[in-house]
């Protein structure tokens, strides 16, 4: 099908960025503030900030099912329910299974938000830094490819989006885990502390820190003139915050970019693909379809940044054929959608601790202690590569006895008793990008929008099991010393997905041959075209990966601009 730019100045633009989450939003923040007339495409319907958050000031006697789904919303929805945050608060944020059917040749659950703002409304907000140990890693230990960026090129980019998104945090003086810009954290509970007490103590090289988290403990200037509010430790963040206490798209980017009046933003937008023109050998524009009405239609801009969330990013440069590129826009080398990894969440562990019964927990909070990478980190000291970070958590729960009739077990229920401090880790190990591990397009099976299906094709390796089993082992070791009991681990067996953190595809890397992206996020073959989403990762490293989406975004718009201004793009 030919494409022709019409003249049509309603379907011309200066910017066109693809999806409207995490990295989407900062796009369209930074190309709307230097100037640009900048088009946003969603998939997804329009979200309000405050407008738009139907459950998030409710009770929990105003739930119809006291927040709980039913068993035919589990039994409709298989894949989504496994998801912590999908309750009834929360499920009018979520993607339903039937709706947006896909392949999995190997189990893998897959996570979605398909709204103005996407799952920046239900991301868990933690946010570490990458350091060097990182960004060396696949040069170092000899898997994938280098990365072609370090540290310092990203440094003072995380520094620009923290202020910006407002970050709690400590500085803890890790080399691992570089400082950032932060704002006074919350408080470690009591049990908290003594395990980080304990383990500064007794291990040189592990540590255990406050989890650094994008809430507004103290709002400055920046935050207040986005409207944001100080957090206020309800922990209902997935129902979307009222107060902006948390960073979103919705409550943050978005806004501000509107405030420009450069800002055109579409919901129920489907992007189909990207069109290139092999004449002028670039990309001249995208073909959207509406979402309700299937009808087409086509948008043109001199710059594309696709960041519909990793997943969602494969699909459309999948999908996006030509002449030029048969398997993809940017394929010659035949590894789009190859080399896709994620965070393995499978080990928990749990346990009880007896002391420190003077003190208890109350209240809520939106965070919680953590342990940076410790092993494989400065040398290769185990039998499988790279290494995992682990959350830990203390709280002191309630009970009440439920023994009794009538008024007795009315008197007994009104009453509440501590229990013994309860503690847990869970773990976020690093999987290795394997060429093996893909996400490709059905030949004959099409979405009711005419886009192929996407098959999954991930899964663990040995090199997963054997990081479960050290977890297992260090974790029991540290928690026995700590003089925790009655210890329990649960190998959940999960598929992948379920972490939310879906990494690579359109990788990252010095060269076309290896790589689909260079070192500004700008498509090696065609140069319009940038992917700052979890799709650009080279590894997965430990972190959480939110954050470091968003310097990426920053720093790939400065870079873009400034060769538009340059004429080179």
């Amino acid at each position: 099908m030919p494409h022709i730019n019409t003249g049509d100045t309603s379907h011309n633009f200066d910017a066109i960025v693809i999806g409207s989450g995490i990295s989407g939003g900062w796009a369209a923040k930074e190309f709307t503030e230097k100037g640009l007339k900048t088009l946003v495409l969603e998939r997804g319907r329009d979200v309000k900030h405050l407008k738009d958050y139907p459950t998030t000031s409710m009770m929990p006697w105003e739930f119809k099912h006291r927040g709980q789904l039913t068993q035919q919303q589990k039994d409709d929805n298989p894949v989504v329910s496994k998801c912590y945050a999908f309750k009834e608060d929360a499920l009018h944020f979520f993607v339903k299974d039937k709706e947006h059917p896909y392949v999995q040749d190997k189990p893998f659950d897959w996570i979605r938000g398909y709204q103005v703002g996407g799952k920046s409304l239900l991301w868990a907000r933690q946010t570490q830094r990458w350091s060097n140990y990182d960004f060396e890693g696949p040069a170092r230990d000899g898997f994938a490819v280098d990365w072609p960026i370090r540290y310092e090129d990203i440094a003072p980019w995380y520094s620009y989006v923290e202020k910006f998104a407002g970050i709690s945090g400590n500085k803890d003086n890790l080399p691992g885990l570089p400082d950032g810009e932060f704002l006074p954290p919350m408080d470690l509970t009591k049990v908290e502390e003594y395990f980080k007490d304990f383990v500064g103590k007794n291990y040189k090289d592990r540590h255990v820190i406050y989890g650094r988290c994008a809430h507004v403990t103290q709002p400055q200037e920046i935050h207040k003139q986005q409207g944001r509010m100080q957090c206020q430790k309800r922990d209902l963040c997935q129902r979307g915050c009222p107060f902006g206490g948390y960073f979103s798209s919705n409550a943050s980017t978005i806004p501000w970019a509107e405030k420009t009046g450069n800002l055109t933003l579409k919901p129920d937008s489907v992007v189909h693909s990207i069109i290139y023109d092999a004449q002028k050998g670039k990309a001249t524009g995208v073909r959207v379809i509406d979402a309700k009405t299937k009808a087409a239609t086509e948008y043109f801009a001199p710059v594309i940044f696709v960041n519909a969330a990793a997943i969602n990013t494969n699909i459309i440069l999948l999908n996006s054929t030509s002449d030029r590129f048969p398997n993809g826009l940017g394929n010659d080398n035949g590894l789009l959608g190859k080399y896709f990894a994620f965070h393995n969440y499978r080990a928990v562990i749990t346990g009880k601790y007896e002391g420190l019964l003077e003190y208890t927990t109350d209240g809520k909070r939106p965070t919680s202690a953590y342990i940076p990478r410790f092993r494989n980190l400065v040398k290769q000291e185990t039998d499988f590569l790279r290494g995992y970070a682990a959350g830990f958590h203390a709280m002191r729960p309630s009970y009440s006895k439920q023994d009794g009739f009538g008024t007795q077990l009315k008197d007994n229920l009104s009453k509440k008793d501590l229990g013994p401090w309860f503690v847990g880790s869970h773990m976020m190990g690093e999987t290795i990008p394997k060429e093996q591990s893909r996400l490709f397009l059905d030949k004959d099976q099409k979405d009711e929008w005419g886009i192929p299906l996407l098959h999954t094709d991930i899964g663990y390796d040995d090199n997963d099991e054997k990081m479960v089993k050290d977890f297992f082992e260090q974790m029991t070791e540290m928690y026995t010393k700590a003089g925790f009991t009655d210890l329990k681990t649960r190998d959940s067996k999960q598929a992948p997905g379920l972490d939310i953190h879906e990494m690579g595809g359109v990788r990252m890397g010095h060269d076309p041959k290896t790589s689909l992206l260079n070192k500004w996020n700008q498509m090696h073959l065609v140069k319009n075209v940038f992917v700052t989403d979890g799709a650009c990762m080279t590894s997965t490293s430990t972190q959480n990966p939110s954050l470091t989406y968003m310097a990426l975004t920053a720093r790939a718009v400065d870079y873009a601009v400034k060769e538009m201004k340059k004429g080179t793009i």
